[in-house]
C-alpha cells in the first residue's frame, strides 16, 4: 500500500524544525491528534500518519478499546501501560562510511533508514586543490561564418598552455568541429552542394555534419597547431547549429575523447549563432528522442540524421554524471540569447568574443577555469522510480573570504573546504508497501568524486513475526453462522455472558461497557480511556507520579494502582529494592536511617544529606573535642576518654594549651579591677555630698524632707530616691544627710 501522510503546510515543517521547547510541545499535542484518527486499523496506517506516531503491539493493550488506541505518540503508549519492547515507532538512522585520506570530496558513503514522513541530515565537505591537471576540449562551429575565428585559433595552443601553468599542473588540449544536422531544411540537399556547401563561392568546403571527432586529449601543443591548421570551413542552410547535439557526444564518449578520470575537464564552445533545442528536428522529419549515448563510428557522429537534439535537461544529467564544465564562447550578438542557457546547465561559463577575431580567447578560457573552480556546489540526483517519494534540500556552509550564491559557494580558494548540509525526507512508500532501498547521489559539480546514499525505506513493522500489527476488528458475532437471521445470536449472548463478568462481579463489563458474544465493548468516556478483559481499567481514575498514570509501573484497575514487580506505593512510584538508598560505602543509609519509598530517612535528625552521610551537630561536637582542654588534663582523663569518646583527635600543637597559673592570674586581675573602681566611686560620692553640704538650698541638719510652705503636703514620689550618707562630725553626734534624687515622672512626658 501507499502512505498518504497528512497535508500540512511547509511552513509549519521548517517552525518545527527550528522552534524552541514551547514550539515543540504545541507540535506533539498535535501529532498526537494526527495518530489517533479513527480511521488507522494497522501498524503501517500508524505510522504513515507522521514520524511522532508509534503502534504498541503488545497483547491484550486496552484490551476492548478501539484499535485505533494503539496509534498514539510513545510517551502516551507508555503511559498507558505499553512496554518500551513492544512499541513500534519510526526510526531514523544514519551511518557513516570510513572515507580515505587524501580524498576531495567526504564522506563516499552514507546509509540513510528513513520512514514516510521523517527525514535525516548530514554533512558533506568538498575539499578544493591547490592544482588541478587540466583537460579543455575544443568543440568549434565551423561555418562559413566562423573562418576568422577559426584562424586566429590556430596561435592559441602554445600561448594559452604557457599561461595555464600558473594554475594547472598539467594542460592536455583536444578538438572537434560541428555545424549542423545534414539533412533538409538545415542543409541544401541539392547534389552539388551536399559535398561543397560552398560552390556558390567558389570557394572548397568540407560537407556539412553533426559532430567529428578530430583530435583526442593531448599534450603535445605542436600536435593541437598543425590539426587546427588543417581545418576547413563548412556550411548550412538556416541560422541556428546544432551545438548542443555535438557537445552531448562529446561529453559521453570518453574513451574517442579521451578525458583523464584525474583532470579537471572543461568543454568549450564555440560559436556565433544560437543553437537548436529538443523538437526542432521535427522540421527534417527526426521525432526519434535522443538516447543520450555515444554513437561514433571513424570519430563521426552517426546519430545525427536519426535522433532529434537533447533537451536542456539531458545535456545537464551528462555534463554532470561525466564531470565537465561547460564553457561558452560566443559573439556578441548572441551573448543574451546564451546567458539565459546558461542558467539552466550547472557549472557553465559565458564569455564574449570579439567580432571576427578571437585575440581574447586565452584570457576568456583562463577566467572560466579560475571562476569556475573557485564556485563549488553540488547535484543531488534520486533514482527516476522513486523521486516523487523523496525530497532533498541543500544549505551550504561557505569557507571565510568566499560568498553564498543560492546553494552553492563561489570565490572560494584553493585548500579551502566547503560543507553542505544536506537534509534528505521520504513523502511515502512504494506502491507495494515493502522496504527497499533508493539510491541517492551527491555530486560536486565537475568533480571525479561524489558521496552515494543509500536511504532504506522502512515501510513495513517489525511485529509481523508477532501477527499483532493490526487488530482483528471483526466482531465474532458478524460470521455467518451468528448472525441474526439464524437464530443463534440471542442464545448465544445468553451462554456467553457469563465470560463479561470478573470474578465476584454481578454485572457485566464493570458496569462500563457492553457485552458482545462473550466479550466486552468498553463505553467511551470523556474522562479518558476505558479498557480492559472486563472494561476494569482505566487512564484517569487512578493517581499519578511524575506525570505518568501509577508511575508507569503499573495498571489502573477499579480506581487503584496494582503495582509491577519491584515498586509498591499508592502510586507505584516506590521501588521495593534499597539499592538507591545505598551509600557509596556500601552501606543503606550509611547506617544512620532507613529507606522509605526509595529514599534515606534519618534516624537521628541531625543528619542530613542523600545517604544520612551528614551531621552538623556531630562536626562542631568533633572540634570541641579536638580542643577540650581534659584530655590533656590529668585528672579526669579517664572521663573524658569516655565522654568524647571517638570525637576526641590527637593534637600536636600544644602552646595554645590554657594552664591552671594562667586561671589564677586571670581571677586576681578581675578582682583588683573591681576594687579600684569601687574606690573611684566612693571618692566621687564624698566630693558630692560636700557640695551639697555647703550650698544654701541644702538639706537642714536635722535631715528628713525639704518642703516648702507652698506644698507642705509634698512626699516624695516613687520617682524618687533618697540617699543617706553618715558622718561623725562632731564627735560628740551624728550628722545625717539626706540628698533628694528626683526622677522625670513619667506622667510629665505626656504632658508636653
Amino acid at each position: 500500500m501507499t502512505c498518504r501522510p497528512p497535508r500540512s503546510d511547509p511552513r509549519l515543517c521548517v517552525l518545527l524544525c527550528c522552534a524552541v521547547l514551547a514550539v515543540c510541545a504545541a507540535a506533539s499535542s498535535t501529532g498526537a491528534g494526527v495518530c489517533q484518527s479513527p480511521g488507522v486499523a494497522s501498524c503501517t496506517d500508524c505510522l504513515c500518519r507522521g514520524p511522532q506516531c508509534a503502534w504498541c503491539f503488545q497483547k491484550d493493550f486496552l484490551y476492548g478499546s478501539e484499535p485505533s488506541r494503539r496509534c498514539d505518540l510513545p510517551e502516551n503508549l507508555r503511559r498507558r501501560g505499553c512496554g518500551s519492547e513492544f512499541i513500534e515507532q519510526s526510526e531514523v538512522k544514519v551511518e557513516l562510511n570510513a572515507t580515505l585520506s587524501g580524498t576531495q570530496v567526504s564522506p563516499r558513503g552514507i546509509s540513510i533508514t528513513l520512514r514516510p514522513g521523517s527525514q535525516a541530515s548530514f554533512v558533506v565537505a568538498v575539499k578544493q586543490l591547490q592544482r588541478y591537471p587540466l583537460d579543455l576540449y575544443y568543440l568549434v562551429d565551423v561555418s562559413a561564418s566562423m573562418q576568422e575565428n577559426l584562424n586566429h585559433l590556430k596561435t592559441v595552443g602554445v600561448a594559452l598552455s604557457l599561461r595555464m601553468t600558473e594554475h594547472s599542473s598539467d594542460l592536455w588540449l583536444g578538438f572537434g568541429s560541428f555545424v549542423d544536422k545534414p539533412v533538409s531544411p538545415y542543409i541544401s540537399v541539392h547534389p552539388s552542394k551536399i559535398n561543397n556547401p560552398c560552390s556558390d563561392y567558389e570557394i572548397r568546403c568540407r560537407p556539412a555534419h553533426g559532430f567529428h571527432h578530430v583530435l583526442s586529449m593531448t599534450g603535445n601543443m605542436s600536435e593541437f597547431t598543425r590539426v587546427i591548421k588543417r581545418q576547413r570551413i563548412s556550411g548550412n542552410m538556416d541560422t541556428p547549429e546544432g551545438g548542443l547535439d555535438a557537445m552531448l557526444q562529446a561529453a559521453v564518449c570518453q574513451n574517442a575523447v579521451g578525458w583523464r578520470p584525474e583532470a579537471k575537464r572543461l568543454l568549450l564552445l564555440m560559436t556565433d549563432q544560437p543553437s537548436h533545442l529538443a523538437l526542432d528536428s521535427r522540421l527534417g522529419g527526426i521525432v526519434v528522442p535522443h538516447d543520450g549515448q555515444c554513437h561514433l563510428e571513424n570519430n563521426v557522429y552517426t546519430g545525427s540524421t536519426r535522433m532529434d537534439h537533447p533537451s536542456l535537461g539531458q545535456l545537464s544529467d551528462k555534463l554532470l554524471e561525466n564531470n565537465i564544465h561547460s564553457v561558452f564562447a560566443v559573439e556578441k550578438q548572441q551573448y543574451q540569447w546564451y546567458e539565459e542557457l546558461v542558467q539552466l546547465l550547472p557549472g557553465s561559463y559565458l564569455g564574449k568574443l570579439g567580432i571576427f577575431q578571437a585575440p581574447n580567447l586565452i584570457d576568456l578560457v583562463v577566467d572560466a577555469y579560475k571562476r569556475l573552480l573557485s564556485e563549488v556546489a553540488v547535484s543531488v540526483s534520486v533514482e527516476d522510480l522513486a523521486v516523487s517519494r523523496f525530497w532533498v534540500s541543500v544549505s551550504p556552509i561557505c569557507p571565510q573570504g568566499s560568498t553564498r550564491k543560492d546553494q552553492s559557494c563561489s570565490g572560494v580558494q584553493p585548500g579551502q573546504t566547503v560543507h553542505f548540509n544536506i537534509t534528505i525526507g521520504q513523502h511515502a512508500c512504494s506502491a507495494d508497501g515493502k522496504d527497499n532501498d533508493v539510491v541517492v547521489l551527491v555530486h560536486p559539480v565537475g568533480y571525479n568524486e561524489s558521496t552515494v546514499v543509500r536511504v532504506h525505506s522502512k515501510c513495513g513493522c517489525k511485529c509481523r513475526p508477532t501477527g499483532r500489527c493490526n487488530e482483528d476488528v471483526q466482531s465474532p458475532c458478524s460470521s455467518q453462522e451468528l448472525r441474526p437471521d439464524h437464530g443463534h445470536l440471542k442464545d448465544l449472548n445468553i451462554d456467553l455472558n457469563g465470560s463479561c463478568r470478573a470474578d465476584g462481579w454481578n454485572v457485566d463489563c464493570s458496569s462500563r461497557g457492553v457485552c458482545e458474544c462473550g466479550k466486552c465493548v468498553c463505553e467511551q468516556s470523556r474522562l479518558g480511556l476505558i479498557f480492559g478483559k472486563y472494561c476494569e481499567m482505566d487512564d484517569f481514575s487512578c493517581p499519578y507520579n511524575r506525570e505518568l498514570l501509577c508511575g508507569g509501573h503499573g495498571v489502573c484497575v477499579s480506581g487503584e494502582c496494582v503495582c509491577q514487580e519491584g515498586w509498591t506505593g499508592e502510586s507505584c512510584g516506590c521501588p521495593t529494592s534499597p539499592t538507591t538508598c545505598q551509600s557509596p560505602d556500601g552501606f543503606i543509609c550509611s547506617g544512620q536511617g532507613k529507606c522509605v519509598c526509595g529514599k534515606c530517612v534519618c534516624d537521628d535528625p541531625q543528619h542530613s544529606g542523600e545517604f544520612c552521610e551528614g551531621c552538623r551537630i556531630c562536626q562542631i561536637k568533633r572540634e570541641i573535642c579536638k580542643n577540650v582542654d581534659c584530655s590533656h588534663s590529668l585528672k579526669g582523663a579517664e572521663h573524658c576518654n569516655i565522654t568524647c569518646a571517638q570525637l576526641v583527635g590527637p593534637i600536636e600543637d600544644l602552646s595554645e594549651r590554657v594552664s591552671s597559673g594562667r586561671l589564677l592570674g586571670t581571677f586576681l586581675s578581675v578582682c583588683v579591677l573591681t576594687v579600684l573602681c569601687g574606690l573611684v566611686v566612693v571618692a566621687v560620692s564624698q566630693l558630692l555630698m560636700q557640695k551639697r553640704a555647703r550650698s544654701p538650698g541644702g538639706a537642714s541638719a536635722e535631715g528628713g524632707y525639704h518642703c516648702t510652705g507652698k506644698d507642705v503636703s509634698y512626699i516624695p514620689t516613687t520617682n524618687e530616691k533618697t540617699v543617706t550618707y553618715r558622718r561623725d562630725r562632731p564627735p560628740d553626734h551624728l550628722l545625717e544627710m539626706h540628698i533628694q534624687v528626683p526622677k522625670m515622672p513619667l506622667g510629665d512626658l505626656w504632658q508636653y
